[in-house]
């Protein structure tokens, strides 16, 4: 198959035959039409002007009007040209000099015209030495019917045709050709550009994403494309940058638990002990696989919602339950920390989700306000109808989350400072999986330093279709 840029080539070149043979045949028909019409009009006028002498003469005296060798100026009209006078059954009452002892052909067909008072034109390729051009004009004279025939050489008409030909050909052959090197050459540096993109692109792999394709320097339909391509190798950097860190994370939080769960194995199995030491290895192994199991499912959570996989059946949903339903979770574990969990709403608000993912992310917002509220605060879930949706704030009074760092709250793994210093429990994976499923149905999550002191989050979500 032939390449895209042979297969342009080859269009360019046939739509250039077509646009240029056209524009020279109509250019040749054109002139054709002007100069078989000048001699026609010349010959119209010559005959018309016979014509008018005749009109002077009696049926008797009819002959050509002709001035006689060498008694008259030249006549510029009646050079080279034939006239011949004939009655209405065909028979020559008079003909010209240069005539000779020949006649000008008059066939029925012509009387019949002639007889209908019909003006006609004939070519005669072969009735002499050169083709000629014949006008044939009926006349009425003292109710006697004449035709006026007056003839014409074509020669010097097909010269100037032929000679056009020849020009328009030769013009055209070489417009042809230079539009045809233009074009090969536009073509060849416009394909040269990009197979140079395409082979810098390849060379760019997975262990050279920070690689970027040069600019070729313009605001053109090339620059555009660089401009394109480097945005989504952009992209892709980040893509795998964040699929290796995740990764890595990933397989550092797996291997932490893991490492702690074999180590007390292999502890309490050094030595025999009683069967209440047993017991509490146990269990502490159980709160370990506990906490194995719900990263596990976190991980597949997210990993579905990147895959969009994950379906949930979505509809009205009631925000203030929602909320009341994460105090009621939470609210014993309010109390033993002394931490107040309050609803501010002034109606109740319905949004368009899926229930059980959203109970998940105010369950995810609440536990992460609470982590991090000292006794004695307060925790308010402030619902609020928009324009287009509804939002519910989560407002601790907490220390807040360092200014820095709020741009990366929400990626996967990553914890606060004031998080990692305090060791409070938790591998960095609420957040990011409450903001994927937010965004998954139509919402988002904002965050926040409260003026005074602590954090908050917003979560927005739409309105469910009317």
């Amino acid at each position: 198959m032939l390449s895209l840029r042979r297969r342009l080539i080859l269009v360019h070149l046939a739509a250039t035959i077509v646009t240029v043979s056209a524009a020279a045949f109509i250019g040749w028909w054109e002139l054709s039409r002007n100069v078989n019409g000048q001699l026609d009009a010349a010959l119209l006028a010559l005959a018309e002007t016979e014509i008018g002498m005749l009109k002077d003469l009696d049926k008797t005296s009819i002959h050509v009007h002709e001035a006689p060798a060498g008694s008259a100026p030249p006549s510029l009209t009646r050079l080279d040209r034939l006239v011949q006078i004939i009655d209405g059954q065909g028979q020559v009452l008079a003909r010209s000099n240069n005539l000779g002892t020949g006649q000008l052909p008059v066939t029925t067909q012509l009387l019949a015209q002639l007889a209908a008072g019909e003006t006609v034109f004939d070519t005669l390729p072969e009735a002499s030495d050169e083709p000629l051009r014949v006008v044939s004009v009926p006349t009425l004279i003292s109710g006697q019917r004449y035709g006026v025939q007056v003839a014409g050489s074509l020669d010097d008409v097909n010269r100037i045709l032929y000679s056009a030909t020849i020009l328009f050909a030769l013009m055209a052959l070489a417009l042809l050709t230079a539009i045809g090197w233009i074009g090969i050459r536009l073509s060849r540096k416009a394909f040269v550009a990009i197979e140079k993109i395409v082979e810098q692109a390849r060379s760019i792999g997975d262990a050279n994403l920070h690689h970027r394709l040069p600019h070729p320097g313009g605001d053109d339909e090339f620059g555009h494309l660089v401009d394109t391509l480097n945005a989504m190798l952009v992209r892709i950097e980040k893509a795998f940058e964040s699929q290796r860190r995740f990764t890595a994370d990933a397989s550092h939080e797996l291997r932490s638990p893991l490492s702690r769960l074999r180590t007390e194995i292999e502890v309490t199995l050094r030595r025999p002990r009683n069967q209440d030491d047993y017991v509490v290895t146990l269990h502490s192994c159980l709160e370990e696989v506990g906490r194995l199991t719900m990263l596990v499912e976190e991980l597949l959570l997210l990993a579905r919602l990147d895959s969009g996989q994950e379906r949930g059946v979505i509809g009205p949903l009631s925000l203030n339950q929602l909320a009341q339903d994460a105090i009621n979770k939470w609210g014993p574990s309010a109390q033993d920390k002394n931490v107040a969990l309050l609803l501010e709403a002034d109606a109740e608000v319905f949004v368009n989700a899926a229930a059980a993912p959203m109970a998940l992310v105010l369950r995810n917002l609440v536990e992460n306000a609470l982590k991090f509220s000292p006794p004695g605060s307060c925790i308010t879930l402030r619902i609020t109808a928009l324009e287009q949706g509804a939002e519910i704030a989560i407002v601790d009074q907490g220390p807040g989350i360092p200014e820095e760092e709020l741009p990366f709250i929400f990626e996967r793994f990553f914890r606060a400072s004031n998080a990692r210093a305090s060791d409070i429990d938790g591998v960095g994976l609420g957040l990011a999986l409450s903001q994927a499923l937010a965004q998954h149905y139509g919402g988002h999550i904002h965050v926040r330093n409260s003026p005074n002191s602590g954090c908050q989050f917003t979560l927005t979500l739409p309105f469910p279709p009317r």
